[in-house]
């Protein structure tokens, strides 16, 4: 199993959006033509902004279809596989009467503001940022790029994850920390409270009676 796409998801809270008004995918469809309803694409992770995290409110969506929601992705991520990695970057020419390539709808058709790419073998990390009506790369310091109308930030962290040690792509806040994941959040409660505790014995109170 691919963890990448999982990090992602629980670190991606946008300063300026609450979590109703966020909705992530992960391998999920991506319809973009209105004029080719068969046509998709398959984003490794993208998130869309200012749109309910609902279908309708109500229901779980099983694809997402851009001329239903009416809010194109905001942000889009590809992991780079030596399969897919031409296609990712642009690098495909297609046939007229094929389907647009990933660029082509990522650029031209849904003209999605970021796209970032990861090659997981390299542990490189690139990032577009759509400018007029192409994307330009952007340069990356210390394998970071700040998007300042989420206010978060995107880059790569060395630690453990799943009990996997390795360079990880995740998402960080404003003071440049990394956005703990639920799971992370809770250890920390419970290691103060852990620490309270002992604090409490040392002084001779008995925690459970407080």
């Amino acid at each position: 199993m691919n963890f990448q796409p999982y990090l992602l998801r629980k670190t991606f809270h946008p300063a300026n959006y609450s979590p109703d008004e966020v909705f992530i995918a992960t391998d999920m469809n991506l319809y973009s033509d209105v004029r080719h309803t068969g046509w998709y694409k398959h984003p490794d992770w993208f998130a869309v902004v200012g749109v309910d995290r609902l279908y309708e409110q109500q229901d779980m969506r099983l694809s997402y279809v851009v001329w239903q929601e009416g809010i194109n992705p905001f942000v889009v991520v590809e992991l780079l596989s030596p399969r897919t990695e031409k296609e990712d970057l642009g690098q495909t020419l297609r046939k007229a009467e094929n389907p647009p390539t990933k660029w082509e709808v990522y650029e031209r058709i849904l003209r999605v503001p970021y796209y970032i790419v990861f090659d997981r073998y390299t542990d490189q990390l690139r990032a577009f940022q759509l400018t007029g009506s192409h994307y330009r790369e952007l340069e990356l310091i210390e394998s970071r790029i700040w998007i300042e109308d989420i206010g978060l930030g995107l880059g790569l962290w060395q630690g453990s994850y799943e009990g996997i040690e390795r360079l990880w792509l995740r998402w960080y806040d404003r003071n440049r920390n990394w956005i703990a994941t639920p799971e992370e959040i809770a250890k920390q409660e419970k290691l103060r409270a852990d620490k309270l505790a002992q604090k409490l014995i040392d002084m001779g109170i008995d925690p459970e009676e407080i």
